[in-house]
C-alpha cells in the first residue's frame, strides 16, 4: 500500500483541508496504533489507537525519531531491530510493503505483542516523503486475553500481577499429571524467578518492587501459548506450566522470555531500571508426581541463582 499526500497536510504542520480533516478524524478513531514518519524517521504523527496500545501520548512521541524512541522494538530472541533491520525504514527505501510481527516495549515496561503493517508515504509526484506504520495487538495472543477473564471469574487471579494466584496452578498442575497418567499427555515447567529481588525493595521501595513484578507477570502472560498457564508461585517467582512440548521447545521458550524481560526496563527518576530472571526448566518423567516435578525445576533454578543468574538451566 502506498499513501499520497500533499505538503500542505496537517502532518507538516500547514492548514489542512476538509478532507484531510476528515482523514485525520478517522485515523484517530482506528483502534490500531498509526503513526506517520519523514524521510529521516522524524515522528510526525500520533493517533489514539497508538497512544492506547503503547501507553505513551501523542505529545511524548510527536517529534522523536522512530530509531530511538521509547518503543524499543525486538524480535522473537529480544533482539532490537530499529536501528538495522527496521521494516519502515526498509519500506521507505525500497517502496514494498511489510507485515511482521514484533514486540515493543509499553510505557509501564512489559513487552507488548503486535503486528506491524508498514507502506509509504508519496507526494503527489510520486516521490517518497516518508512512511507509514500500522500496529495492533498479535490476534495470537487474544486467547489469553479470555484466559485472563476465566481467571477472574474464578476468583484464582493473583491480586498485585493480574496472573494466576498458586491456588490455581496447584489446581492445574494436580489437572495435567491426571490427563498425563491417563494418556501419556507431555507437559512441562518453568520456574522464573526476579533476579536480586530484594534489592529493588531496598534500594527503591515496594512500590517499585511491585512494578518489578507486574511487568514481569505481563511479560510472561503475553507471551506464553494461548494454551499455557503462567502464574504467581510464591513471592517474586513465577511459574509457567506448558502443554505438549518437548523439553527442547521449553527451553526455547524460557530463552525468550529471559531475554524479553533482561531487554525491558522500568523508568525511575528518568533511569531505566534493568530487570533480570533467571529460570528451571523440566517436563514431566514417567517416574513423577506432583512433589518431585516441582522440586526438580526449584533444583534447577537453584543452580542459576549459583552460576550467576540471568540464565536457564534444564534437566
Amino acid at each position: 500500500m502506498t499513501t499520497t499526500i500533499t505538503r500542505h497536510s496537517p502532518l507538516f504542520g500547514m492548514e489542512q483541508s476538509v478532507d484531510e480533516q476528515f482523514f485525520h478524524d478517522l485515523l484517530s478513531q482506528l483502534d490500531e496504533g498509526v503513526y506517520f514518519v519523514d524521510t529521516q524517521r522524524c515522528i510526525s504523527y500520533w493517533n489514539t489507537g497508538a497512544e492506547k496500545i503503547s501507553g505513551y501520548s501523542a505529545e511524548e512521541m510527536l517529534g522523536s525519531n522512530c530509531a530511538y524512541n521509547a518503543l524499543m522494538h525486538v524480535d522473537d530472541e529480544g533482539k532490537h531491530i530499529c536501528h538495522d533491520r527496521c521494516p519502515l525504514k526498509t519500506t521507505m527505501a525500497d517502496g514494498e510493503s511489510r507485515e511482521v510481527n514484533l514486540y515493543l516495549r509499553h510505557k509501564e515496561g512489559h513487552r507488548v505483542p503486535v503486528t506491524v503493517r508498514t507502506s509509504t508515504l508519496r507526494d503527489e509526484h510520486g516521490r517518497v516523503i516518508g512512511g507509514i506504520e500500522v500496529f495492533s495487538h498479535n490476534p495470537q495472543k487474544q486467547t489469553e486475553l479470555e484466559r485472563i477473564e476465566e481467571l477472574e471469574r474464578l476468583t484464582f487471579r493473583d491480586s498485585l500481577t493480574g496472573v494466576a494466584n498458586r491456588r490455581h496452578l496447584q489446581a492445574t498442575l494436580e489437572s495435567r499429571f491426571a490427563e498425563f497418567q491417563r494418556n501419556n499427555s507431555p507437559f512441562g515447567l518453568i520456574l522464573v524467578d526476579v533476579d536480586q529481588f530484594q534489592h529493588f525493595n531496598d534500594r527503591h521501595g515496594y512500590e517499585i518492587g511491585d512494578r518489578v513484578l507486574q511487568m514481569v507477570a505481563k511479560t510472561l502472560s503475553t507471551n506464553c501459548g494461548p494454551y499455557d498457564s503462567v502464574g504467581r508461585w510464591d513471592g517474586e517467582e513465577f511459574l509457567v506450566i506448558a502443554t505438549n512440548v518437548a523439553l527442547d521447545e521449553l527451553v526455547t521458550l524460557a530463552e525468550q522470555l529471559r531475554s524479553l524481560i533482561a531487554g525491558s526496563n522500568l523508568i525511575i527518576d528518568n533511569r531505566g531500571l534493568r530487570i533480570t530472571v533467571s529460570a528451571g526448566v523440566t517436563i514431566i518423567k514417567p517416574e513423577d508426581d506432583v512433589e518431585s516435578l516441582i522440586q526438580r525445576v526449584a533444583t534447577l533454578l537453584e543452580k542459576c541463582k549459583q552460576d550467576g543468574r540471568n540464565r536457564v538451566k534444564s534437566g
